[in-house]
């Protein structure tokens, strides 16, 4: 009788511990620049996907771009990690081949024109480490004027005619990089 009440008490004991300790844990209060990812097809049904790009999404409160992401500077596009870009099949970056694989995409904000950087480097945080040695490859596009103020950096791919555009968006600037096959 008093191995099994000693076994019960150390039980109980135990599991006030475990659970006493599971209700102290401190869980972090949710980031400021949420992580977001876009994919293409869009439609979580077909999982016959093309491309994907995981990224943190900035937000202006009332500043400008320039002071997020500085023009002429290499930049993680998003906050916090690089964001990364995988392709599930290869693709064409004006006349580059990228292998199917995961990169790392970086930007060079510009007042007319931003440079699209693909990098071989992964699991970066900001662009403190970024070497240029690791790009495979570089492409200018142009800069838009959109309709409507965008507070968050927001990321969708839309279809091509022979690939897939991923288009940027933040405040009324808008970039559209064509990945075609």
């Amino acid at each position: 009788m008093r191995k099994s009440t000693f076994l019960a008490t150390g039980i109980c004991a135990l599991v006030m511990l475990l659970s006493n300790d599971i209700h102290a844990q401190k869980f972090p209060d949710l980031d400021k620049s949420p992580l977001d990812a876009a994919w293409y097809p869009n439609d979580y049904k077909d999982s016959n996907k093309t491309a994907r790009i995981i990224y943190s999404r900035p937000q202006l409160k009332g500043r400008a771009i320039s002071e997020l992401a500085p023009n002429g500077k290499v930049w993680r596009t998003g906050a916090n990690e690089a964001a990364e870009i995988t392709f599930f099949t290869d693709s064409y970056l004006g006349k580059t081949k990228i292998e199917k694989g995961v990169y790392t995409l970086y930007t060079i904000p510009g007042e007319k024109e931003w440079t699209i950087i693909i990098n071989k480097d992964r699991n970066v945080w900001g662009a403190y480490t970024y070497n240029d040695k690791n790009d495979v490859t570089r492409i200018t596009v142009p800069v838009t004027t959109g309709d409507t103020s965008l507070d968050a950096l927001s990321m969708v791919f839309t279809k091509a005619d022979n690939g897939v555009v991923l288009n940027m968006g933040w405040d009324k600037v808008r970039i559209a990089v064509p990945f075609t096959k």
